[in-house]
């Protein structure tokens, strides 16, 4: 029975520390930037996008293409950066816990 107890408030400790994480996550905001930083994506931890940057020089027709693949691997970058810090996050909120091997949260 004290197996199951401490199970129990380990538990319980867990889900406050993803509560937390969750929350910081929700404040949390990355950058991610392609083409030397001509083209910036903000995205919250929770991957909504808060804000696009684009140089001025990438404003025309000639350049809409190249606008075009800009903008989608700085998004890739901004949500690579999400993960990461999810992973991290993550990782701080089940240090200590004892989990079984190649359990893997969250579920």
């Amino acid at each position: 029975m004290k197996n199951l107890g401490n199970m129990l408030k380990q538990a319980q400790q867990m889900q406050t520390r993803m509560q937390e994480m969750q929350a910081k996550l929700e404040a949390t905001e990355v950058e991610g930037q392609a083409g030397g930083g001509m083209v910036k994506v903000r995205l919250t931890g929770k991957g909504d996008l808060r804000r696009v940057t684009i140089d001025p020089s990438l404003m025309s027709a000639d350049e809409r293409e190249v606008l075009e693949d800009l903008l989608v691997a700085a998004h890739a970058d901004a949500k690579q950066k999400v993960e990461s810090t999810m992973a991290e996050e993550m990782q701080k909120a089940t240090a200590g816990m004892s989990l079984p091997p190649g359990m893997k949260l969250p579920f």
